[in-house]
């Protein structure tokens, strides 16, 4: 619990300062969002949070609604625009999840918040990742991100709940801002989205 109070300070101490320097960054790109995909501007998504518990999660939208001649939702990349894809390379859709941190269902470091239906799926040692809320960057974020299996993502995670400082934070941090300006395991090669988990060492 004290490990839970020592980061919402600290989301705190950098989110606000930050917000109030990046919103004419978050007004431009809503207004390119609207240009480009129309209303709404945010994709919403119920996702688990501090010990599952569900939030909904907030991000830029960047796909359409595109459907096939069957009248089925066609695959991601065939859906994400140009600007959308631009944003997903930069992490920049990832922007709104701030508002996440600011009402404590999200922390600036943590694993990252994956879908509902995982939970079923997990092992007991992996259900561990929620110890801890969900970050807008993590451990695995900066060891591979999307270029890595599940299980390896789901190790990192995992050392990352056991092995939890400050200092870890503020290091992981930094390096998130590097590997964002150098676009790094942004998706997995040769797909424009991550594949689905589908469990025990899949």
């Amino acid at each position: 619990m004290q490990k839970i109070k020592v980061k919402r300070v600290l989301d705190l101490v950098l989110v606000l300062p930050l917000l109030v320097i990046l919103s004419p960054l978050l007004l431009i790109i809503a207004f390119l969002v609207w240009l480009d995909l129309g209303l709404p501007i945010l994709f919403r998504q119920t996702r688990p949070g501090l010990h599952g518990r569900p939030f909904t999660i907030y991000k830029f939208r960047t796909m359409t609604q595109s459907l096939d001649t069957f009248g089925n939702v066609m695959e991601d990349g065939h859906r994400i625009t140009k600007i959308g894809g631009f944003l997903r390379s930069t992490s920049l859709d990832e922007l709104p999840e701030f508002f996440n941190i600011l009402a404590g269902e999200m922390s600036l470091v943590g694993p990252r918040p994956l879908l509902m239906s995982y939970l079923t799926l997990y092992s007991e040692d992996q259900r561990r990742r929620h110890d801890v809320p969900p970050g807008l960057t993590g451990w695995a974020q900066i060891n591979g991100r999307n270029t890595r299996s599940w299980p390896d993502r789901l190790a990192l995670d995992l050392w990352y709940v056991q092995n939890w400082t400050v200092l870890l934070d503020l290091k992981i941090l930094t390096i998130t801002i590097w590997k964002v300006v150098r676009r790094e395991g942004i998706n997995q090669p040769g797909r424009a989205t991550v594949d689905a988990f589908t469990g025990n060492g899949e």
